[in-house]
């Protein structure tokens, strides 16, 4: 699964830390989401989709299509 929280992060000028604080998770779990390494749970995909103001399909996919 790709996604793109690493360019909408950037795009508001944030920091893994400061993302991570907002989303109350560690730096590391918003490091491993945005290498690829960790899927994250509903929830805090839908999180992260809303923070960012995109629906969940513009900021996850599943490359399936």
């Amino acid at each position: 699964m790709i996604n793109h929280i690493r360019a909408l992060r950037k795009a508001r000028q944030l920091t893994q830390a400061e993302l991570a604080e907002q989303m109350e998770v560690s730096r590391n779990t918003i490091n491993s989401i945005e290498m690829g390494r960790y899927i994250p749970s509903l929830p805090l995909a839908l999180a992260l989709a809303r923070f960012f103001g995109r629906p969940v399909e513009e900021v996850f996919d599943d490359q399936s299509g």
